[in-house]
């Protein structure tokens, strides 16, 4: 079929997992490692698909892009923990943890470049995890990133530094990075410990080998994804509209204004705003699956997150099949792009559930905000989000074309039971003062200097503090890796998981009651209203959870009446006991 000179020859060499023959072929380097085939597949994606471990590492160890989506919108790592592979997830994670680093790490110079040219500033950016469920409220965290910028400095503060093992993880930490003529200082302080990380970036990362090593994940991290559902949360941007918020009463109407962090804003909303959350479960064991989602209380029912429906990828497997390629297509039959392969696939046979909700994003939109998104804020913005998953989401959404105005408060949805709200304050120490940031006196070159709202910013803060031990640039994890299958899975264990025995009896009884009022109102709701009247449709799951809280202020509303009923009796009953003597 293939004549003399095969298409897709480092694909063919991973399908039949002939990996020294590919690490030959890499070593010429004639062949592009990122093609796709017919199928939408670079060769990685191929290899972890089929579970080819070798030609996997061989692909790694060429720099193939660990980071690539699928057509389907799924990781490299995820499609490798679906393999069930504990082997193949580790060797994944760590080269996804190495690209993610030095992504990160050749991208500061060009960072600091950018910033070198803006004014100095320092800034505030508040983190409030926020949901409407009550047990979620509980474990959601806070954090306030504090920035200082001065000349080609920067200085990046924060103390939530992600979770492990379902608890969140916290500590005292700075990044600081330096402009050089050749590059860059990088710092990762820890004030807990008194330790300081350094490396120096040129314009090529040193010793690639070295840095690989510490991001070699421990067992127990691997086997946490591979007892874990995989998760995959998309915010869905491509149809957002923004309008004017109203605010008034009795008929007369106007633009709502609100002031944030003393700036007056304008309030906008951004509607048809998607979350796509996507959940498979083919790794997982019966247990594990029933530990994720068999066990869910009518409570976890009402919140979305039992599974929506289930697709599997292939017809029945064939004699000639493998646990990788179940229906028996044949290299031919894959390769040829005029070959429908209809639901036929390769990998694991896919059990996923989806869920797609639509939610409205909020903006305070300020015009007199002196700092500068693109200028000041949003390299800060690229170099967090190569870590961290969260400041992804908010850049995904800032990059959008947004009303004029600076955002001095965005609330976004990360999950369909969580939202973000971040909110810029305290610009160069005006609410809150520091002896590290001042405005400089009249008359000075930077009082008198071009910038809106002029700053200085004590050069001190970029330094090492005293009897801090200054060591390597080797790392004991990854930075800021906040991965969305694992904060999801971790908040819905949370929910099985809060409270001591008797309040999980309490609210499971309270659960039942609340599951049993929403049947009660989705039966109302759909009732004809007359004989021969149609059948309406059954409320939406916004309309369900509207009702339950109307019903939960009613019942509320009675107590406190029948509260305030007994009190006034009870104050009866002393006053004529008062009379009476």
């Amino acid at each position: 079929m293939a004549g003399p000179g095969p298409t897709f020859p480092l694909h063919r060499l991973v399908w039949a997992n002939r990996y020294r023959e590919l690490e030959a072929a890499l070593h010429s380097r004639q062949h592009d490692i990122e093609q796709e085939d017919p199928r939408g597949r670079t060769p990685l994606e191929l290899a972890v698909s089929l579970g080819n471990l070798e030609s996997v590492r061989v692909l790694l160890r060429h720099n193939a892009n660990v980071g690539k989506e699928s057509c389907q919108g799924w990781a490299v790592l995820q499609e490798a923990v679906s393999t069930g592979d504990p082997e193949m997830v580790q060797l994944v994670l760590q080269y996804r943890d190495y690209q993610r680093a030095t992504q990160r790490l050749a991208g500061i110079p060009e960072l600091l470049n950018k910033l070198r040219q803006a004014p100095d500033f320092y800034v505030e950016m508040k983190w409030e995890f926020t949901s409407w469920v009550p047990l979620v409220s509980k474990m959601c965290p806070s954090d306030v990133y504090r920035v200082w910028k001065r000349g080609e400095n920067l200085r990046v503060d924060t103390s939530l530094l992600g979770f492990e093992h379902m608890t969140w993880q916290r500590g005292r930490r700075s990044f600081i990075f330096k402009g050089q003529e050749a590059g860059a200082l990088v710092m990762e302080v820890d004030h807990d410990r008194q330790l300081v990380h350094t490396e120096t970036l040129g314009l090529t990362l040193h010793e690639p080998e070295a840095l690989l090593a510490t991001m070699r994940p421990s067992e127990e991290h691997v086997a946490s994804r591979l007892t874990s559902p995989i998760v995959s949360t998309h915010l869905d941007t491509r149809n957002v509209a923004f309008e004017r918020n109203k605010c008034g009463i009795w008929g007369w109407r106007s633009e709502k204004m609100e002031t944030v962090s003393g700036y007056e804003a304008k309030v906008y909303s951004a509607t048809n705003v998607e979350l796509v959350t996507r959940t498979r479960t083919e790794h997982l064991s019966d247990q594990d699956k029933s530990r994720s989602k068999g066990g869910k209380t009518p409570f976890q029912s009402f919140l979305g997150m039992a599974q929506q429906h289930s697709s599997h990828n292939g017809a029945p497997v064939q004699q000639a099949a493998s646990p990788t390629n179940p229906t028996a297509i044949s290299p031919d039959e894959y390769f040829d792009p005029n070959f429908s392969l209809e639901s036929r696939n390769i990998g694991r046979p896919i059990e996923m559930s989806s869920k797609v909700q639509r939610f409205k994003a909020t903006l305070w939109l300020s015009e007199e905000h002196p700092l500068s998104l693109g200028d000041q804020v949003m390299p800060i913005i690229d170099l967090m989000a190569i870590s961290n998953a969260h400041f992804a989401k908010l850049r995904d959404f800032i990059t959008l074309r947004l009303p004029p105005g600076f955002p001095v408060k965005i609330e976004i949805p990360l999950f369909h039971v969580l939202n973000a709200r971040i909110t810029f304050g305290n610009l160069c120490g005006c609410d809150e003062p520091l002896s590290s940031v001042w405005v400089p006196a009249p008359g000075s070159a930077i009082a008198a200097s071009a910038s809106p709202f002029p700053c200085e910013v004590d050069p001190a803060v970029f330094e090492v503090p005293d009897g801090y031990s200054v060591l390597g640039a080797e790392r004991s994890e990854p930075l800021r890796d906040e991965d969305d299958d694992l904060l999801q899975f971790a908040i819905q264990q949370s929910l099985l998981e809060a409270g001591t025995e008797a309040e999980q009896v309490t609210a499971y009884e309270e659960q039942l009651q609340l599951e049993r009022a929403l049947q009660e109102s989705l039966q109302m709701s759909t009732e004809p209203e007359g004989p021969g009247a149609p059948l309406r449709a059954p409320p939406s799951f916004e309309e369900q959870l509207r009702l339950a809280l109307e019903l939960s202020a009613r019942e509320q509303a009675e107590w406190e009446r029948r509260g305030r009923r007994e009190e006034e009796d009870l104050q009866r009953t002393l006053q004529r006991s008062l009379t009476e003597l």
